[in-house]
């Protein structure tokens, strides 16, 4: 019987224990907290979850990277806690009633820069120039005051987000020839093809020129003859920048609140910075 007893009660603290955790989690008091989403964010996101986790020992923080779809798809079936994305929800997803669940967190801007072969020597291009070459209605440099060079154009994947950003924001909507030129699906690979392809043109995020060392091989266009500085961005003459988003779904609360809360910190607005973004607050 003292046996039967003693294994009744071991039973009973298991399931008083499971539901003690459920009950914890069900109110969104997390100590076990995934995220999931851009690329771009994250480095800066994982920077942040380091030091939260070192000054919040009892919380761990797992950020994983898989784009920007895979983020809002995430933590919108519940399989991560946030979700990160360069892409606003309301332009990825139709359904409203999803769109009402989810709570927009943005942190930072990301400025992007159209980008030649250092061999195009030209300074800025319009944004209807950029269009009709990524249309195909411009085929060679000389059309746009450059020499007699084939234009190359390197396109961005479907899922970009990147390739999201330009579209809204330089081709006005317009969707670019994908049967001309190439794609390729990283930054990295943009970035080397442009260097090794005479009369390359595609574009990338700023972040990526933080060094001289970066620009080697590359020439970076003004657009409509702004340039894409922090300056430009913060005051919105530049044309072609993005939001950085972490999404919740619902309000947060517990650990969630307090992590996303210190991505606003000075701390990590300072990360945000090294890494060649614009902390939000400082957009006018």
């Amino acid at each position: 019987m003292k046996k039967k007893s003693l294994k009744h009660i071991m039973i009973f603290s298991v399931i008083s224990a499971i539901a003690v955790i459920a009950t914890s989690c069900s109110k969104g008091n997390h100590k076990f907290i995934t995220i999931s989403g851009s690329s771009v964010l994250q480095p800066i996101v994982k920077s942040a979850a380091d030091i939260f986790m070192e000054k919040n020992p009892e919380s761990q923080i797992n950020v994983q990277g898989g784009g920007s779809g895979t983020g809002l798809s995430q933590v919108v079936s519940g399989a991560v806690e946030i979700g990160n994305s360069d892409l606003s929800a309301v332009d990825k997803i139709n359904d409203k009633n999803i769109l009402n669940e989810l709570v927009d967190h943005k942190i930072a801007v990301s400025g992007f820069v159209m980008v030649v072969n250092d061999e195009v020597k030209i300074k800025s291009l319009t944004k209807k120039q950029i269009q009709d070459i990524f249309t195909g209605k411009i085929i060679n440099w000389k059309e746009v005051g450059g020499e007699d060079v084939n234009i190359e154009v390197i396109n961005r994947g479907k899922s970009s987000g990147s390739r999201a950003t330009f579209i809204k924001t330089i081709m006005d909507g317009k969707l670019e020839n994908l049967q001309i030129g190439t794609i390729q699906d990283s930054s990295g690979a943009v970035q080397k093809s442009i260097k090794e392809t005479k009369g390359a043109i595609s574009y990338l995020a700023t972040s990526y020129f933080k060094s001289e060392e970066a620009k080697k091989g590359l020439n970076i266009l003004k657009i409509n003859n702004i340039d894409g500085n922090t300056k430009n961005i913060i005051e919105r003459k530049y044309p072609f920048w993005s939001y950085e988003h972490m999404y919740t779904k619902g309000n947060p609360s517990g650990t969630i609140k307090k992590f996303i809360d210190y991505m606003y910190s000075p701390e990590v607005k300072k990360i945000i910075e090294d890494n060649g973004y614009i902390p939000i607050d400082k957009m006018k």
